[in-house]
C-alpha cells in the first residue's frame, strides 16, 4: 500500500513556492510509491495569487496528489504535517541591513514554531527563508516547547554551499562535480564563513591542487 505524507509549504505563493510545488506533487520529491497532501500558507493578502497556482496544480491532474488544503492560518496548515517546508520570509529591501530582516522575520518563525504543537509526531522541518540559519533557530527554540525534538530542524544552506563549489571547480579547471566535501559555516551574510579545510578536488585536498 503506497505511503502518504502531508506537507505544509509557507510563502507558497512565491516564486521558490512556484518551483517547488508541482516537484512535490508529481512525486518527484517523495518518489513514486507516495501520496501527497499539501497544506499551503500565505499571508492574507497573498491569498489571491496563492488560488492561482493551486488551479494550475488542479489543470496538471497529478496522479499522486490527493488533496490541497491553502490557509493563512499557521495552526491550521500545520494541523497533522510530516514535512514542514518554511519557505517564505520577508525579503530584504532597499536600506535595510541583515539585523533588519531578522528584526522583521523573528516573529513570523516565533509563531511558526509555535504552530508545529500541531504537526504529526514524526514531523521534519526544512526552513529556506533566509537568513535560514536563525530562523530555524529560532523556530526550533519555540517548536521544541510544542514537542518537536531539536534534531528535527534544519536550515537549507546549499545554495551558498554551491556557489563556493562552482568558484572551486573554476579556480582548478574541473568540473564542479569533482568537487566535494565543501562546508559552509554561518548564515546567508557578511559574516558567513567558506571552510575549504577538508574539501577535496577530485579526491585530492584542495589546498594540494589550488595552492
Amino acid at each position: 500500500m503506497p505511503r502518504s505524507v502531508r506537507i505544509a509549504v509557507t510563502g507558497a505563493a512565491g516564486q521558490i513556492g512556484y518551483a517547488l510545488l508541482p516537484r512535490l506533487a508529481s512525486g518527484e520529491v517523495f518518489g513514486h510509491d507516495t501520496r501527497i497532501s499539501l497544506s499551503l500558507l500565505e499571508i492574507t493578502p497573498a491569498l489571491p495569487a496563492l488560488e492561482g497556482v493551486v488551479m494550475e496544480l488542479q489543470d496538471c491532474a497529478f496522479p499522486l496528489l490527493d488533496d490541497i488544503r491553502v490557509t493563512d492560518n499557521a495552526e491550521e496548515a500545520f494541523d497533522g504535517i510530516n514535512w514542514g517546508l518554511l519557505v517564505g520570509s520577508k525579503p530584504r529591501g532597499k536600506g535595510m541591513e541583515r539585523g533588519d530582516l531578522i528584526r522583521e522575520n523573528g516573529p513570523i518563525f516565533v509563531g511558526q514554531g509555535q504552530a508545529l504543537a500541531k504537526a504529526a509526531a514524526d514531523v521534519r522541518v526544512l526552513v529556506v527563508g533566509n537568513p535560514a540559519n536563525t530562523n530555524c533557530l529560532i523556530a526550533m527554540k519555540h517548536g521544541i516547547k510544542g514537542g518537536v525534538p531539536r534534531e528535527r530542524f534544519h536550515a537549507m544552506m546549499r545554495l551558498d554551499q554551491n556557489r563556493a563549489s562552482a568558484q572551486l571547480a573554476q579556480k582548478a579547471g574541473v568540473k564542479v562535480a569533482d568537487v566535494t566535501n565543501m562546508t559552509i559555516w554561518g548564515n546567508h551574510s557578511a559574516t558567513q564563513y567558506p571552510d575549504t579545510e577538508n574539501a577535496k578536488i577530485n579526491g585530492r585536498p584542495c589546498s594540494d591542487v589550488i595552492g
